[in-house]
């Protein structure tokens, strides 16, 4: 896990400012602390943040091989296979991200079709004058690409493009709306003006500062639910999970994993304590909140039931005041998931142990865990609904200007979704795992643990774990109102300590009954911010902030309040000075 950075400019400009590339790697020292590389050749710079996880001595980037030179953020699991399947090649290191590159060198932009893992990478060819850059296709590391005078820039986070001055601190109005509405942003256009992602899975190749080819890897596969018993079905699937895990614990350094008690990583630290000698490390979040749901209890149980060690954390309402500016100025392409905190808090902890976690992001969309995949399988005279069909504030009257436009991203994510022979619970999935997987809760992982130099790794998230379960038959994945369902058997069957067949309470984050408690103070506070006046009404937010009643008004305050700090820091650039309190009256 690292941080890259660069610019590719064209013939006709000035080579790269010395002092706009230092301000690019400055700005992303917590993703690699543990040293700095780079490569300037005329008018491509290649930058490099490194977090050594794997081969600590000699892996150091850039890497160099023939005429091309690469640097990357992430993990390449299978990179030893890669390496045996690479003949006649002599590696200068025993790096997971050397392999690459010679693929590259070897198949050229198609090379990522044989990468299994997470990664953002940049390869420059001298002799072509070509930049590749490439995103891995579940979207799970981020790549970042924005059009400057002169040329192209790229970076693994928004942010550092705006601190080194390549692009100007504006939102998009369209993005704002949708962020509100669905707490995060579809699609390849970020909040920032003149800022883009890369895709899930896309390659793209620049030449002279211009983008001259993309190509895409989509993981979700088009063709319909496949016939299969349920027998053969759970042994694929133990065999696939098995084999994620194994790779996913690759590493150099030690290791752990977050555990909720929930059945995704019930079953992730099934199969670590399965695979592992010593004890797994497993640690748990919960809240000093009357009447939260808090599941330290449960996952106790179940690391007692496999032998982990295990490490809890209270977060209280007096740490989340104390460190939420710190928390939002990490998210600079923003996610309203109230998920942040206790992600924010864990990684925190984790790093005082372990520099690689295991998470369970994925097994959701994957094996069909929320209700609104029910709700999508069901005829509108049943309870049926749209998924994503309402927004936050569609009863919350504060907002300055009615949204309007604000589902059009997931609109067309919804055609895309259903192309081919999905069945509409595997349309549903796919919607998923095209906008809300990658730009929210993917995203949440890796800022919050980056923020903290800890590495977040997704074992669900992986090519053979998709080809075991994802054209499943549909009864497999939802029935007796139960998603996750060949999960649950399979769990089960391994660890029935955890109960997979027993109501879930779910994880929330009391959120909104710390903000009703501190309501008439952050109200004015809130309303008093720039980037929140542009958007609402003054007055409304203020009432709504002394008189929250519902679910929906503690939720609308929470978005309300994260984009007053979130607006503070990446659009006006000014940073956290104290808590939550004290940064929104700072002048």
């Amino acid at each position: 896990m690292c941080g890259i950075a660069g610019l590719l400019l064209s013939s006709g400009a000035a080579p790269p400012d010395p002092g706009v590339l230092s301000k690019l790697i400055n700005a992303m020292h917590h993703r690699g602390p543990d040293g700095t590389g780079h490569a300037v050749m005329g008018r491509v710079a290649l930058l490099h943040n490194r977090l050594a996880i794997i081969d600590l001595v000699t892996g150091d980037q850039p890497f160099f091989a023939g005429s091309a030179t690469l640097v990357a953020n992430g993990e390449i699991y299978n990179y030893r296979e890669l390496r045996e399947s690479l003949a006649g090649v002599n590696f200068a290191t025993n790096s997971d991200c050397e392999p690459p590159l010679h693929l590259w060198l070897r198949d050229g932009p198609g090379y990522a079709k044989k990468l299994r893992g997470m990664y953002g990478i940049a390869i420059h060819e001298r002799v072509r004058r070509t930049v590749t850059l490439s995103r891995d296709p579940f979207g799970i590391k981020p790549l970042y690409i924005a059009a400057i005078d002169g040329g192209l820039a790229f970076a693994s986070e928004p942010q550092a493009l705006l601190e080194a001055g390549l692009v100007k601190r504006a939102v998009r109005p369209a993005a704002v709306e949708e962020l509100l509405q669905l707490q995060f942003t579809t699609g390849a256009d970020t909040i920032f003006e003149g800022i883009q992602r890369l895709l899930p899975g896309e390659t793209i190749t620049c030449s002279d500062g211009h983008i001259i080819d993309r190509r895409q890897i989509n993981p979700v596969p088009a063709e319909p639910p496949e016939d299969i018993d349920e027998d053969t079905a759970m042994r694929r699937l133990d065999r696939a999970l098995q084999e994620s895990v194994d790779l996913h614990q690759r590493s150099d350094v030690p290791y752990g994993m977050f555990l909720s008690g929930g059945i995704d990583s019930s079953v992730l630290i099934t199969l670590m304590s399965r695979l592992n000698t010593t004890p797994v490390l497993a640690f748990t979040a919960g809240f000093d909140a009357p009447g939260a749901a808090d599941e330290r209890e449960q996952a106790a149980a179940i690391a007692r039931a496999v032998g982990a060690k295990h490490e809890s954390i209270e977060v209280t309402e007096a740490m989340v005041w104390q460190h939420l500016p710190e928390i939002v100025a990490a998210m600079d392409d923003p996610t309203m998931d109230y998920a942040i905190i206790p992600s924010w808090f864990l990684a925190r902890r984790a790093r005082q142990d372990v520099k690689v976690v295991l998470t369970g992001e994925g097994g959701d969309e994957i094996f069909a865990g929320y209700r609104r995949y029910r709700q999508a399988t069901l005829p509108w005279w049943r309870g049926g609904q749209t998924m994503w069909a309402g927004g936050s504030f569609d009863k919350v009257p504060v907002l300055r200007t009615r949204p309007s436009a604000w589902r059009d991203g997931m609109a067309a994510a919804e055609i895309r979704a259903a192309e081919g022979g999905r069945s509409p619970l595997a349309a549903a999935q796919a919607l998923d795992m095209t906008d809300w997987l990658p730009h929210d809760l993917l995203l949440k992982l890796d800022r919050c643990m980056m923020a903290h130099s800890v590495e977040g790794r997704t074992p669900f998230l992986d090519a053979g774990v998709m080809t075991a379960a994802y054209r499943l038959p549909d009864s497999m994945k939802l029935r007796r109102g139960m998603g996750k369902w060949i999960l649950r058997k399979w769990l089960e069957k391994n660890l029935p300590a955890a109960q997979p067949f027993a109501p879930k309470t779910g994880f929330t984050v009391p959120v909104g009954a710390w903000i009703k408690a501190q309501g008439t103070r952050l109200g004015p506070l809130v309303a008093a911010q720039a980037g929140v006046a542009e958007i609402a009404h003054p007055d409304k937010v203020e009432a709504l902030f002394r008189d929250i009643r519902r679910w929906r008004h503690g939720f609308a305050c929470w978005k309300l309040l994260f984009y007053a700090l979130w607006h503070r820091r990446h659009i006006q650039g000014l940073p956290p000075c104290g808590d939550v309190f004290e940064t929104l009256s700072a002048r």
